[in-house]
């Protein structure tokens, strides 16, 4: 039966567990206790919880535009260590080290010059706009203190993506719980004051993240370089920075757009949810809350999205075309199972998250509204995650930019710009109608992956099709 290809064996589910777990509890901690902090900081009113997740909108930019770096050479560096090519593994984190340095450096300078009109962009009168200008001032004050842990945040996932991509999985999970561990505790501290410390509110909560993100590269750092024998890539890894040219050069050609889709696409997300704001603060506080609880519950399936793209590139870098394709069949249909069984766990959460905010009843109606329908649709961004995951790891870059930042510029923007800025529609029938446009995207992604082009080697002595 057909049907049957989309199963795998108890052999298979236990191999992309092995792999998902560890990155499944690294990241369900990590968003845990993001969502502990977002509580915390939206018991200090709207206005604070407001500013810090306008901020958040943009270094959720930086933040993708870290993963496109690590991701773009992190293609390779799996093909390379599946098929036993150490010198491949330590040019490409060689380039990654490069590429973290510029986005950290300028992603700094940025915000640094800039923050206080990014913030700007979400500030709308309206009905229910609230205090703008508190607002406004809660986020720099959030901001200016974020910004140190910028560079820091950039080379951790450096060191433990390529740990990933090796097979290790366990020591970037150690060092994700350390800096959660050291956030939540300096949050309690220092955002309520509690131990004597003094109530610093929100620059408190950007002090704690700060904190954290030197105690997780730390770890990763002295994990990684006092452990060469399991990391032999890293032997010699800083004697120089040279990246072969023609290495270098098929980087960049497969990972500056796939660094263009990251910015281009978390820049969308942004202006989508800029285009939300235009109907009041309200929208913004809802639309925090809202995504806080789907980060946690969307970790599983991201989780076996990495797996994919890990066992998938292995499978492809060791010639095994056949049977990556097989595999990806298996494990795409099991993420979008994984994903249908949280969307009931958020469904269910809609309905009393909301009330653990200091907030208007206005706010956390809307934002139950809000969850209800993104758990309809996390099936969808389920299949979506995967086929990209899918086609990426046979090095189809320019597809996944198409079904990615493109459709998200071509589609979802105008859709949500028109609808914000040229009809007087109340948020709720604006928001359904954007996060419909998700069924739009995985119709392309199932014909994508129907097409087959992904399958294919990158790495060797000639690439097999």
């Amino acid at each position: 039966m057909t049907f049957k290809k989309y199963i795998g064996d108890k052999r298979f589910y236990r191999h992309a567990l092995a792999i998902a777990i560890p990155i499944m509890i690294q990241n369900g901690i990590t968003n845990f206790v993001n969502m502990l902090d977002n509580i915390m900081v939206g018991r200090l009113g709207t206005e604070a919880m407001s500013g810090v997740s306008i901020v958040n909108q943009f270094t959720f930019i930086f933040n993708l535009l870290v993963f496109g770096a690590v991701s773009a050479a992190g293609i390779f560096t799996a093909q390379y260590h599946g098929s036993g090519d150490t010198d491949g593994v330590r040019h490409t984190f060689r380039f990654k080290f490069l590429t973290c340095l510029v986005v950290g450096v300028v992603g700094t300078l940025l915000f640094l010059l800039f923050g206080g009109e990014f913030i700007d962009l979400f500030l709308h009168t309206s009905e229910n706009s609230g205090d703008l200008a508190l607002t406004r001032q809660k986020g720099l004050d959030y901001l200016q203190l974020l910004l140190i842990g910028l560079l820091p945040y950039a080379l951790s996932q450096l060191y433990a993506s390529t740990m990933r991509e090796t097979g290790e999985t366990v020591i970037p999970m150690l060092a994700s719980v350390l800096a959660v561990a050291t956030n939540f505790l300096l949050n309690l501290i220092l955002i309520f004051g509690y131990l004597g410390a003094p109530a610093m509110g929100v620059a408190g909560a950007a002090i704690a993240t700060t904190i954290s993100r030197f105690a997780e590269l730390l770890l990763l750092v002295i994990w990684a370089h006092t452990h060469t024998a399991k990391f032999p890539y890293l032997r010699g890894a800083y004697h120089s920075f040279r990246v072969p040219r023609a290495l270098a050069v098929r980087i960049a050609l497969k990972g500056l757009p796939l660094m263009a889709n990251e910015f281009f696409w978390s820049l969308a997300i942004t202006m989508r949810n800029q285009c939300y704001s235009v109907r009041g603060l309200d929208a913004v506080a809802a639309l925090n809350i809202s995504s806080t609880l789907q980060n946690v519950i969307s970790v599983a399936y991201m989780a076996l999205g990495n797996a994919l793209a890990i066992i998938v590139g292995r499978e492809l870098g060791a010639g095994e075309l056949k049977q990556a394709k097989d595999t990806a069949n298996k494990m795409i249909a099991f993420i979008v199972f994984a994903a249908a069984a949280f969307a009931l766990l958020f469904a269910g959460g809609a309905f009393f998250f909301p009330q653990i905010y200091n907030t208007t009843d206005a706010v956390r109606d809307l934002a139950t509204y809000m969850m209800l329908i993104c758990a309809a649709a996390l099936p969808f961004y389920a299949y979506s995650f995967a086929a990209y995951y899918t086609l990426r790891s046979g090095g189809q870059v320019m597809i996944t930019v198409l079904m990615d930042s493109v459709f998200m510029w071509v589609v979802v923007i105008p859709v949500c710009a028109l609808l914000a800025y040229f009809t007087s529609w109340s948020i709720h029938v604006i928001f359904v109608i954007c996060q419909a446009t998700e069924i739009v995207k995985c119709l392309l992604a199932h014909f994508l992956l129907k097409k087959g082009t992904w399958v294919r080697k990158l790495v060797g002595n000639e690439a097999q099709n």
